[in-house]
């Protein structure tokens, strides 16, 4: 299987069960080629939850799920070492990280110290338990949601672990007709109960290595440059985007010419997934901040300014 019929194959699959979520699907896509996580948040009851399950579902790698509360543990995510009397010495015990897909449901609802668990796990796919490093399967995905209206009982997502996202989308309200086809799609089942996985681990990481080799010009890699460089001059800005959200605007824009088919990078990419990149890493200023949509606007606004490189991309066509 190549790229572009796992592509469509996971799309078709998802979309058996999800109504309306094509966008969120290619985000998630994008993520899973680039080796990227992905922060969904939204209202409760908006599918959040069921679209991680069923793209989890659909592409037949390792899936867990876990439930984020005040409680929970960073060694609840990562694991544990623990002495074995039958045996007299110590064993690990590997956590929920270790798989392909990992849910983290609820994100804020756990403790910044819970949650700094993930870190290490996003940016490097490995774990250190009692000064002993675990690597993680590959690859590895983490799907994180997120209620944006609830305030008490959740912390808010410090900026470093932020930043280890890929991109964060939203999830809006379905119209009238989609509202209609999922009441009819759900009346007599769950299809998701039904869903079977369209490709395997080894077709992933066949994709991934191809995405990889997808080609962007240097005059490119500028725009990017420029684009980020830009989120640190809005006065709207308290601390913009730094090199790691250059690194991932470059990944993602690979993984949407791949969605389209494309051996290069155009600028249309780059725009395409410059606010789901972006727009999550911006700290704004206070006076700023209570603006619902306001990071995205700055970042839609830069995109209006940056010069954009006219180049005939398609020559480079792979």
């Amino acid at each position: 299987m190549n790229t572009k019929e796992l592509i469509n194959a996971v799309r078709e699959n998802v979309g058996r069960v999800m109504v309306g979520r094509e966008a969120a699907t290619d985000a998630l896509l994008i993520a899973l080629l680039v080796g990227g996580h992905v922060l969904i948040e939204d209202v409760p009851g908006s599918g959040k939850t069921k679209l991680a399950k069923t793209f989890a579902r659909s592409i037949g790698c390792d899936f867990k799920r876990v439930q984020f509360t005040p409680d929970l543990l960073p060694s609840d995510i990562t694991g544990i070492k623990y002495f074995n009397v039958k045996k007299a010495e110590f064993e690990f015990i590997p956590g929920p990280a270790f798989t392909n897909i990992l849910l983290a449901d609820e994100l804020n609802r756990a403790t910044p110290k819970t949650q700094s668990g993930l870190l290490e796990c996003m940016q490097e796919s490995q774990v250190t338990i009692e000064g002993e490093t675990h690597t993680l399967p590959s690859p590895l995905m983490v799907i994180a949601t997120q209620n944006p209206i609830e305030n008490m009982g959740v912390f808010p997502l410090p900026e470093a672990e932020l930043d280890r996202f890929l991109m964060k989308i939203k999830m809006a309200y379905p119209s009238r007709n989609e509202s209609v086809d999922i009441l009819a799609r759900f009346d007599k089942e769950d299809p998701l109960d039904s869903l079977e996985p369209v490709c395997t681990r080894e077709d992933i990481l066949a994709a991934v290595e191809e995405v990889n080799e997808v080609y962007i010009h240097r005059d490119l890699l500028g725009y990017i440059s420029d684009i980020v460089a830009a989120t640190r001059t809005k006065d709207a800005v308290a601390l913009g985007a730094g090199t790691r959200a250059a690194v991932a605007l470059m990944k993602a824009s690979k993984g949407k010419a791949a969605l389209e088919g494309r051996g290069y990078v155009i600028p249309d990419d780059i725009k395409a997934v410059a606010v789901p990149v972006l727009a999550h890493r911006l700290m704004l200023k206070m006076s700023v901040n209570v603006k619902v949509g306001a990071a995205e606007a700055i970042v839609r606004d830069i995109l209006k300014e940056v010069r954009v490189p006219t180049e005939d991309y398609e020559k480079y066509k792979l």
